[in-house]
């Protein structure tokens, strides 16, 4: 029987030659790499993973208001290529009659901690039954970081950067604070492309499909067009050429790209319609580029295409080759409108984010004095049995 996959558990109950089923439950809201990085993890550990995303009145109940609508939310997590199935609407409260209503054989989450609304584990149950696994949490990044960097319009994020320091929620100053909220630098590693890529080389009879931009944010509008892309052939290689920071800077200016050169090519690896991506791929979509990839076909949106510094055509060469083709996902969403929810929304997210740190906090306060009181009787049976 084909089990399902959860983002906030999973659950063990292995039975030989049956399929290992593992199950993850998460708001996923603002999908990142750390999301998928997880989900990678999950699926690791099990055959077929399944993943149950939350409503946005769930989520506004017990973390606060959802930067993305729940379908929004559907969509990106169903474009991560370890899912296997995904559930709408899932508990926030993971059970076992969850798990065995979805043919689940265990839970997954981060080791981080998922509080209720009124402070409990959501993973209680299921911890205690033992069909509860974690997997690492991805250090340097977490949706408060992302939002207080779009807040702060600063560029410290930016990989070009030689200090890079982390403020606290929405930039109030170093203070002690949760180590589940706050987050630290983001190290990249060949090992972690290696882990995000898919490690497949073109083979004869696809049609190679070549894609350029920021991919800033990655976000439903990036994975409608993927998706409108990947659909252009019935055996697409797709490849994603991701600008380097300074150059999106310079045609986005401000504070962008909000996530930097390293962060964007795992977000973008992590997509199911992606086959490779070039980090720090030339703006000017040349011959040098088209005859290395063997490029069958060029597509950009239907945003505006800026010109390259020498005010010329980056899209030139395709277009006199005839492979240029401009595609209609039907959704305009951007990565600045993105930012304007945050930035409408700013007083409901900081709240949001205070007050999961504070449910977080008092968590590991009660988990010090339990161990503290733990430590405290083993001595005195110890001294106990001394006498």
């Amino acid at each position: 029987m084909v089990r399902q996959f959860r983002l906030a558990a999973f659950y063990f109950d292995f039975h030989a030659n049956d399929v290992l089923s593992s199950f993850c439950l998460h708001s996923y809201d603002m999908v990142h790499y750390g999301h998928s990085n997880q989900l990678r993890q999950a699926k690791a550990m099990g055959d077929y993973l399944v993943v149950g995303v939350h409503t946005d009145a769930e989520i506004s109940k017990h973390k606060g208001p959802p930067v993305f609508t729940q379908e929004e939310r559907y969509k990106m997590v169903r474009a991560i290529k370890w899912v296997d199935e995904m559930i709408e609407g899932a508990p926030y409260v993971t059970t076992l009659e969850t798990l065995d209503k979805y043919n689940c054989d265990f839970c997954v989450h981060g080791d981080d901690i998922t509080l209720t609304v009124d402070g409990k584990d959501t993973y209680e149950e299921v911890k205690r039954e033992g069909r509860y696994r974690e997997c690492k949490r991805t250090q340097g990044v977490s949706t408060t970081d992302l939002v207080g960097r779009m807040l702060l319009m600063t560029k410290t994020h930016h990989s070009n950067m030689v200090s890079y320091q982390h403020t606290d929620n929405f930039g109030k100053g170093p203070k002690g604070h949760s180590p589940w909220t706050g987050v630290s630098q983001f190290l990249q590693t060949s090992q972690k492309i290696i882990q995000f890529a898919s490690g497949k080389e073109p083979q004869p009879g696809d049609t190679i499909i070549y894609v350029a931009g920021a991919f800033d944010l990655f976000h439903i509008g990036h994975v409608d067009f993927l998706e409108m892309v990947y659909k252009q052939a019935e055996r697409p290689y797709v490849i994603v050429g991701l600008h380097f920071d300074q150059e999106v800077n310079r045609y986005k200016g401000k504070n962008y790209p909000i996530m930097n050169i390293h962060e964007r090519t795992l977000s973008v690896l992590a997509c199911r319609y992606v086959s490779e991506v070039v980090i720090g791929a030339p703006y000017a979509v040349g011959k040098d580029l088209l005859d290395h990839f063997k490029v069958d076909l060029v597509c950009h949106g239907k945003t505006e295409v800026i010109p390259d510094k020498d005010a010329s055509d980056p899209y030139a060469e395709a277009k006199k080759r005839g492979i240029f083709k401009t595609i209609d996902s039907g959704n305009n969403l951007t990565t600045d409108d993105i930012v304007q929810r945050i930035i409408e929304n700013r007083l409901q997210f900081e709240a949001r984010n205070q007050k999961k740190e504070a449910k977080e906090m008092a968590m590991i306060e009660a988990m010090k004095r339990r161990e503290q009181q733990e430590q405290s009787e083993g001595v005195a049976q110890s001294e106990g049995v001394a006498h």
